[in-house]
C-alpha cells in the first residue's frame, strides 16, 4: 500500500523530533517525510492535521492465550485487538498449553502470527519447564527459536539459585529475563491489596510485601549476575524506590508499569467487580502516585497493557473464585493520554517512549522510528477523540474490564504495520497484515 500521511505532529522519540511533517510510505517502507509532500494519484491521503504521528506502539506484556485457550483469545483476535489499540507489536507471555519452554511452541506462535495475525508478534520463553520453578528450560535453544525474552509469567521463580542460573543464562544469550516479584508464601489465597478496603470487604489481602521482598531478592542477584532484569507490572511505592535506587547504582534493572496499576486504586474493588481482580492487586493511592512518578522520572521505563482476556464464564464468579486479569490492549492509549498527559503528569514526549523506543531498547527490537528507509509501522492518535469504553465493542475476546463506562480523552484513530492500515478511523482491518 502506498500511503500520504499530512500533516501531523511527528513524535519520534528514536530521532528526538518533535515536528509538523507529512510521511510518504511505499509498499512497506517510509521513503520520504518533510513538510509539503505533494500527493502522488496511486497514494491513499490519511490527513493527520491536529494528531499525534509516532512510531508503532509496543506492549510487551501480552496474553495471546493460543496455543491452548484459544476460548480466552488466539493471536487471530489478540492481534487484531492490539491493531485497534494502536499497537504494531506485542510480547507474547509464555503461558500457554503447552508452555513455551521449547522451540516448537515458539515456533508455532510465530507461524500462526505470520498467517493470521494483525501486527508483530514476539514470543517469550519460559524460564522453568512448565513454568514449575523447578528446572531451567533450554534457554539457548528457545534464544535460537526467536524468543526476545525468557519469563515464568504469573508463576514466580521461588528458588533464587535457580533465579540466579537463569540470569547467568540469559546474560549469555543477550536475553533479559522478566520476573513477576511475588512471595506467594506472603500473598496466600489472598484476591486484592491488603490493607483496610480488604478489611471492610472481607476479602483475604495480598501485602505490598509480597511483591516487594522478591523485587529487592532479585536485584540483588541482577546487581551479582551482571544479567540483564526486567520487572514486570510494578505496582507499590517501595519497588519503585528500590527500583531507583538500583539503577542509581548501575544495576541492570528494567521496570514496566499498567495502566489500571497507575489509575485505579484498591478502593475500586468495593463494587465487587471481578474485573478489578489483577495480579499484582490494586494499590493504595499512594502506591498509585508513587507509580507514576516512576514513570515521568524513567525508574520505570515502559509501559504495557498486561493483557489477561478470560471468558464471560470464567469472571462471572464471586470475587475469590475469579481468574486474575484484565483485556487491556484497546484501553491503554486513552488511559495514557486522558490520565497522564493531559493532567500534566508526563509529557507526551515520554509517553511515546514508553511505549515505542524503550520496549524496542530493552528488548532489542528491529525497530528505528521515523526515518527515510525504515519499516513502516506507524500509529496516530488523535488527542482530541472522546469516547466512552464499551466492552461489547472490544475485539478481544475477553470483555473483563474495569474500564467500562469511563469516557476518555485520547485514542488512536491509525494503526500501519508494514505499510498495511491495518486500523483507520477506530475499525480494524479483517485481512492479516503479515502474510
Amino acid at each position: 500500500m502506498n500511503l500520504l500521511i499530512k500533516g501531523g505532529r511527528i513524535i519520534d522519540p528514536f530521532s528526538e523530533q518533535d515536528t509538523i511533517c507529512d510521511i510518504r510510505i511505499k509498499n512497506d517502507k517510509i521513503v520520504e517525510t518533510g513538510p509539503g509532500l505533494a500527493r502522488k494519484s496511486s497514494e491513499k491521503l490519511v490527513d493527520a492535521g491536529g494528531m499525534i504521528v509516532c512510531p508503532g506502539l509496543i506492549d510487551m506484556h501480552v496474553h495471546l492465550r493460543e496455543p491452548g485457550y484459544e476460548g480466552k483469545e488466539t493471536i487471530a483476535t489478540g492481534t487484531r485487538a492490539a491493531a485497534k489499540g494502536g499497537f504494531t507489536g506485542v510480547g507474547a507471555m509464555p503461558n500457554t498449553l503447552p508452555v513455551a519452554d521449547n522451540p516448537a511452541v515458539i515456533e508455532y506462535v510465530r507461524k500462526i502470527t505470520r498467517e493470521e495475525g494483525m501486527c508483530r508478534v514476539y514470543p517469550f520463553g519460559s524460564i522453568t519447564r512448565d513454568s514449575r520453578g523447578e528446572n531451567l528450560a533450554e534457554i539457548g535453544e528457545l534464544a535460537n527459536a526467536g524468543a526476545v525474552a525468557i519469563s515464568d509469567d504469573g508463576n514466580p521463580v521461588e528458588s533464587a539459585e535457580i533465579l540466579r542460573r537463569a540470569l547467568e543464562y540469559a546474560r549469555a544469550f543477550n536475553l533479559p529475563l522478566v520476573d513477576h516479584c511475588e512471595d506467594r508464601a506472603l500473598s496466600g489465597e489472598g484476591v486484592m491489596h491488603e490493607g483496610y478496603v480488604s478489611t471492610i470487604l472481607g476479602l483475604k489481602g495480598i501485602s505490598a510485601a509480597s511483591e516487594e521482598v522478591v523485587v529487592a531478592r532479585d536485584i540483588i542477584l541482577a546487581e551479582m549476575t551482571g544479567a540483564h532484569l526486567h520487572i514486570a507490572h510494578v505496582s507499590t511505592a517501595h519497588s519503585v524506590k528500590m527500583i531507583r535506587e538500583a539503577k542509581a547504582r548501575g544495576v541492570p534493572v528494567t521496570a514496566e508499569a499498567t495502566p489500571h496499576h497507575f489509575t485505579l486504586t484498591h478502593e475500586a474493588v468495593k463494587s465487587y467487580d471481578t474485573a478489578t481482580k489483577v495480579n499484582p492487586p490494586l494499590r493504595t493511592h499512594e502506591d498509585v502516585e508513587a507509580v507514576i512518578e516512576g514513570l515521568a522520572d524513567g525508574t520505570i521505563d515502559i509501559i504495557v497493557s498486561d493483557h489477561a482476556p478470560h471468558s464471560y464464564e470464567d469472571k462471572t464468579v464471586e470475587y475469590d473464585a475469579a481468574p486474575f486479569g484484565i483485556s487491556g490492549l484497546e484501553t491503554v492509549v486513552p488511559l495514557v493520554v486522558d490520565r497522564l498527559i493531559l493532567t500534566g503528569k508526563i509529557s507526551w514526549a515520554r509517553a511515546v517512549a514508553a511505549l515505542t523506543s524503550e520496549p524496542a531498547r530493552i528488548f532489542g527490537l528491529p525497530c528505528k522510528g521515523i526515518q527515510e528507509g525504515s519499516t513502516a509501522d506507524l500509529t496516530i492518535i488523535d488527542p482530541g477523540l472522546k469516547i466512552t469504553v464499551e466492552k461489547d465493542s472490544f475485539i478481544s475476546l475477553g470483555k473483563n474490564t474495569p474500564f467500562e463506562g469511563m469516557r476518555l480523552q485520547g485514542w488512536p484513530c491509525a494503526t500501519i504495520v508494514g505499510g498495511n492500515l491495518v486500523m483507520f478511523e477506530r475499525k480494524a482491518e479483517l485481512e492479516p497484515a503479515l502474510s
